[in-house]
This record gives structure tokens, sequence and C-alpha cells, in this order.
């Protein structure tokens, strides 16, 4: 098991009512993983985490990217504008 962080913004933390949690994952843990592990443990949030951008200690990342060990993952909403 790996000890991550993991970072909530905007619509994204009002349904996960926390700015940051610390959280034991298992290892090999892919971005596609973590979001299903999250809608699991915050239904309320489930719709929202399909379509959130992520980054991993700082980088976009994508669904297949593998969350390494101790790493700080944000989670944030696609911005639109016009």
């Amino acid at each position: 098991m790996n000890r991550i962080t993991i970072l909530f913004f905007a619509t994204i933390r009002d349904h996960i009512g926390e700015r940051k949690i610390s959280l034991d994952v298992p290892d090999n843990l892919c971005v596609r993983d973590l979001k299903s592990m999250l809608a699991e443990r915050y239904p309320n949030a489930a719709p929202t985490l399909g379509v959130t951008l992520v980054s991993i200690n700082r980088e976009y990342a994508v669904d297949e990217d593998l969350i390494p060990a101790g790493a700080e993952v944000a989670m944030f909403p696609h911005v639109s504008g016009g």
C-alpha cells in the first residue's frame, strides 16, 4: 500500500466536502482506478470525477498513468468559457 495526498478544487471540492485528503492506495494504482475508488467513497462526486482533470506531482496525467508512492494528486474540473 502507498499513501498519497489528493487535493480537490472548485466543484469537485464541493462534492467531496474536503480540500485535501490522505489515502492509502494499492501499488500500481492508475488514475482511472483512483477515480473509481473515490466515486465509491463519495457517490455525490461520481459524475464529476469521470470528467476530472488530474495532475500527479504537478504534471498533467491521463487515466492510464500510474500514481507513485507519496504522490500529490490534484483534481479539478474542466474549464470552459466563451
